[in-house]
């Protein structure tokens, strides 16, 4: 039966002798886990940000009339002409409007399946906004606040105001901040939008919205559905769109699907929205993994290289374990268990440095006008993080001790005492 206490012993004895080494190996353990924990946790930060900057304002499902070339005309169902080659040039659009037919049912009936968390109606509008001499084109969105606000995180992008001035003002409007600044406008003012038909109407500023992409903020503001329905002279059943949310995003894209079939209306899943996005986060997560193990192989190789010289320096030392008894196993244990040392010391070293410092991070101001939600920059603090950098350091120092381990378990000692 091994001794480990004499095994972990010796071991001990070997790296406070070489202490200047010892540290350097801990070291670049330390710094490798340090910077990996760093750099995932404040790269991970940044990502989740950035996603949810266009994920909370994306519906899961996007329903709407879109209109488009009828695949079939009128000509080619006519038997008349069905054994003629034809060929239809300047295909226009069929005339239609973009309402949502049976909406109101169609999102009843949404807002009772299981898979919804919840449906909200829209009512888009393109629309001028007049102040004094300025005229600015945009759009107008009718919707219902309260269901936006629990829905999407909408309350995060009012900088003045809230939702419930929004809901409690008869003809009050949310505008783009963008807009605002363009047309001198603050709350409490107000700002007339005019419609395509000529229609003029007055609206006052309830609040300002920032979403931190300037094309939204500079086009698009929002008031009560019920508002621009009478802005536009339609009925209370007449929408443009529904926005959906689901309990399980993994159903975005097949639900889409079944919806398009089923009420024969375009919709559009959260994937297809932000495909481009999607790309750009996954490259950046996979060079953020990609550098960080770097730096954890790079620290490998430093003491894989520490522990050969140790192992040459220590070749009398090895010959004197296996004359007085010690196996080939037994000095193969004793420089495992230096590489293992060095792992867990450099490893809990570098955990706390990387928590220092992405604490550091998370604590520095971010200031920009772009998104005002954000005070400080943002780093994920997952604990997850700093398992995986433990098990690493420990995986990297088994793997970088291993094979001086088996040299050293292979050396004959009758040769090295001859030697000398």
């Amino acid at each position: 039966m091994k001794q480990w206490g004499l095994i972990l012993g010796i071991a001990r004895t070997h790296l406070h002798t070489k202490m200047k080494s010892t540290v350097t190996a801990s070291l670049g353990v330390t710094f490798g886990i340090g910077a990996y924990i760093t750099l995932v946790s404040f790269m991970t930060g940044l990502n989740g940000m950035l996603d949810s900057l266009v994920l909370n304002q994306t519906p899961h499902i996007h329903l709407y009339n879109e209109l488009e070339p009828s695949d079939v005309q009128p000509i080619e169902r006519s038997p008349a002409f069905s054994d003629d080659l034809l060929r239809i040039r300047s295909v226009r659009p069929k005339t239609g409007q973009l309402k949502i037919h049976n909406a109101l049912p169609i999102l009843d009936y949404l807002r009772h399946d299981p898979r919804v968390l919840g449906a909200t109606p829209q009512l888009l509008a393109n629309i001028f906004y007049l102040s004094g001499s300025l005229d600015l084109g945009g759009q107008l969105i009718g919707v219902d606040i309260m269901e936006e606000a629990r829905l999407s995180n909408m309350a995060d992008y009012i900088v003045e105001g809230s939702p419930e001035d929004l809901r409690n003002t008869e003809n009050g409007i949310l505008l783009g901040i963008g807009l605002a600044e363009k047309l001198s406008l603050a709350v409490g003012d107000r700002v007339q939008v005019a419609t395509a038909e000529g229609g003029v109407f007055p609206l006052k500023i309830v609040g300002l919205y920032q979403s931190g992409l300037a094309e939204i903020d500079n086009a698009r503001s929002f008031a009560q559905i019920n508002t621009v329905q009478r802005i536009l002279g339609k009925p209370q059943n007449y929408l443009t769109d529904i926005n959906i949310k689901l309990h399980d995003i993994g159903l975005a894209v097949p639900m889409a699907r079944e919806l398009e079939s089923q009420f024969r209306l375009r919709a559009r899943d959260i994937q297809e929205a932000n495909a481009q996005f999607e790309t750009g986060t996954s490259i950046r997560n996979l060079i953020t993994y990609a550098v960080s193990v770097t730096l954890l192989i790079v620290a490998g190789f430093g003491i894989y290289n520490i522990l050969n010289m140790l192992i040459y320096e220590k070749m009398n030392d090895i010959a004197i374990l296996k004359a007085t008894g010690f196996s080939g196993n037994d000095v193969r244990d004793i420089f495992m268990s230096q590489a293992m040392l060095i792992g867990l010391m450099g490893g809990l070293l570098g955990l706390l440095i990387g928590l220092g410092l992405s604490h550091l991070i998370d604590s520095l101001p971010f200031d920009t006008e772009a998104l005002p939600t954000i005070s400080t920059f943002p780093v994920n603090h997952n604990p997850v993080y700093y398992l995986i950098g433990i098990a690493f350091a420990l995986l990297s120092t088994f793997i970088a001790g291993y094979l001086p381990a088996m040299r050293a378990r292979k050396i004959d000692p009758v040769r090295i005492i001859r030697g000398n």
